[in-house]
């Protein structure tokens, strides 16, 4: 039963072996001049600006959370869409209902102002 999984070991243990000989190499044959411009923080070209453990705003999850759906949704209709001919008129309903409701939900979060980035706007409550 075991030895099934020795090729995954094997693969794994040589992946790992590689990648700590091309780290060492890179420490030990590289230059390493550190000063104190290098190592300041660097983000998108700009000097970071307020600390970095500030909270998120809520538009930021809402939005990964429908691109996670909407990446989902296209997992989903790839497969259908290779063998519909085959799948029946039932399966067409269902694939129509489904890309239905996340278009309903992506209305809603629209009206919600989820995908509104201008400063003024604020996210209303999803509750009311």
């Amino acid at each position: 039963m075991l030895e099934t999984y020795l090729p995954v070991v094997l693969l794994a243990a040589i992946s790992l072996t590689i990648a700590l000989i091309f780290m060492t190499l890179s420490r030990v044959m590289g230059p390493y001049r550190p000063n104190k411009v290098k190592l300041t923080p660097y983000e998108s070209g700009m000097d970071p600006i307020g600390e970095a453990k500030e909270r998120y705003s809520i538009s930021y999850y809402l939005v990964a959370m429908e691109f996670i759906v909407f990446d989902l949704e296209v997992m989903f209709l790839y497969p259908w869409v290779v063998r519909y001919l085959d799948l029946g008129f039932a399966t067409f309903v269902a694939v129509i209902v489904f890309i239905t409701v996340l278009f309903l939900g992506l209305l809603y979060t629209l009206k919600k102002g989820t995908l509104d980035f201008s400063s003024q706007t604020k996210v209303k409550p999803l509750w009311d």
